[in-house]
């Protein structure tokens, strides 16, 4: 079984939770950070692309196993937006705020305000890896013109969930992790670790 692992990411709430959902299969997290990994560019239009770019380079500079994820707001009205580009959806440098304004004024007027959080997950043995393990989590809802609540980050204030009736910055953090999108990936990933055979014998 793979038993260390770098992540193809610098965000540290990121790391705390992978170590702790894949500690226990006894594969130990290794941020790129600490290793003198730098972030690589996210040009794709596809999460997986993204996400698998960046578990390609991180797994090359490491010569270990990588994992990486990508992860955004997708919005039906909107067809998809504003996808792989949710983070920096009102352009540079990135802010929450101008993003969500740009969203609601987007939707003004529009009824169908259907959404989703998408989240992909890769992860690869080796830089090229010709069979990388992919996993992917969705989380739907609506967006409302209101924000709500003071938990989470980016657009969670104004996505509301479908079965809760609450917006994802007003869940407590343990139903959030239960609900989301990165919560649902990480569950089919480690479902996928635990049964893909192939896995034996990997770094």
């Amino acid at each position: 079984m793979i038993s260390r692992l770098v992540l193809a990411s610098n965000n540290p709430g990121k790391l705390r939770e992978f170590r702790r959902l894949l500690e226990p299969l006894g594969i130990e997290v290794v941020a790129q950070a600490d290793l003198g990994i730098p972030e690589v560019d996210e040009p794709h239009v596809t999460f997986v692309e993204n996400a698998l770019a960046k578990a390609r380079h991180a797994s090359g500079c490491a010569k270990l196993p990588a994992l990486a994820d990508d992860s955004g707001l997708c919005v039906r009205a909107l067809g998809g937006a504003p996808g792989v580009q949710s983070a920096r959806y009102a352009g540079e440098p990135r802010s929450d705020a101008r993003n969500n304004e740009r969203l609601v004024a987007a939707l003004r007027g529009v009824e169908d305000r259907r959404a989703h959080y998408a989240c992909v997950l890769v992860l690869v043995r080796s830089a090229d890896d010709p069979e990388p393990i992919i996993a992917e989590g969705a989380w739907h809802g609506t967006i409302i013109d209101t924000p709500r609540g003071a938990g989470g980050f980016g657009y969670d204030p104004h996505f509301l969930d479908a079965v809760t009736r609450l917006t994802s910055a007003e869940l407590p953090l343990e139903k959030k992790n239960e609900l989301s999108h990165r919560g649902r990936a990480m569950r089919a990933l480690i479902a996928k670790l635990i049964a893909e055979p192939t896995l034996q014998g990997a770094a």
